[in-house]
């Protein structure tokens, strides 16, 4: 049974946190990383299967926040296009298991500062960012993850509110399509470098995407980010602790 492949608690904790990304427009690559942690999965499938799950759920996010009328092109396509390479590159790189767990844990920590800025929305009219700013910052959080397994949105989101580039649904937009191109990026570095496709994985793209379906809708037309907010960040921090100190 394709089941007894998997915790069932890890099945069932799956389609949530798909939920609570992508209802803040994430793919939620540190969330499934965070759970592949806790329940003890292999290191050698969890940046493909992270990568996978985020195509799906920041595909549906960036759909619903696209809907919503919060995408700004002109932003997006800059750090994308710095991004793009860098993340192909950083899927092609092999890590060593230690070094992956502590770089991972120090971003799951980064996740939770995300979390905790996203609680305050800036009133102040955005600026564009110049381009070589946008390309530069690109290029170094595409790096990152390829070479860790994410999108990258935990760190764009923060930057692009915090230094006053676009508010907090035109961040969350503008990085959901950010994280799917990276994963996609990150995916095809990782799939030229060796790595293959577990079948058994169907199941859990299916169940994150159910949640990154109602995530989504709920999180770009229905409800405020609080609540979300304060349970992710306890996630983080709880996985972040086993890979920095276990």
């Amino acid at each position: 049974m394709i089941f007894e492949s998997f915790h069932w608690m890890f099945l069932l904790l799956l389609p949530i946190v798909a939920f609570l990304y992508a209802s803040v427009g994430h793919g939620g690559a540190s969330g499934y990383l965070a759970l592949m942690a806790i329940f003890s999965f292999e290191e050698s499938m969890m940046k493909q299967t992270a990568l996978t799950l985020n195509l799906f759920v920041a595909g549906i996010a960036f759909i619903h926040y696209f809907r919503g009328g919060y995408f700004s092109p002109r932003l997006f396509i800059w750090f994308a296009l710095g991004s793009i390479p860098a993340a192909f590159i950083g899927g092609a790189i092999s890590l060593d298991p230690n070094v992956y767990k502590r770089i991972l844990g120090v971003l799951l920590i980064v996740s939770v500062l995300r979390m905790f800025f996203t609680l305050k929305e800036t009133e102040q009219v955005p600026v564009q960012p110049r381009i070589a700013y946008a390309l530069l910052l690109g290029a170094v959080i595409g790096l990152f993850s390829g070479l860790i397994g994410i999108g990258g949105g935990i760190i764009l989101t923060p930057v692009l509110v915090l230094l006053q580039w676009a508010r907090m649904k035109e961040a969350a937009a503008v990085s959901a399509l950010f994280i799917w191109v990276n994963s996609a990026a990150g995916l095809a570095g990782q799939w030229q470098s060796g790595a293959t496709f577990e079948p058994n994985s169907l199941i859990l793209v299916v169940l994150a995407l159910v949640g990154g379906i109602f995530g989504g809708y709920y999180g770009a037309r229905r409800f405020s980010h609080k609540t979300l907010t304060y349970f992710l960040m306890f996630v983080l921090l709880l996985a972040s602790v086993k890979l920095l100190l276990v």
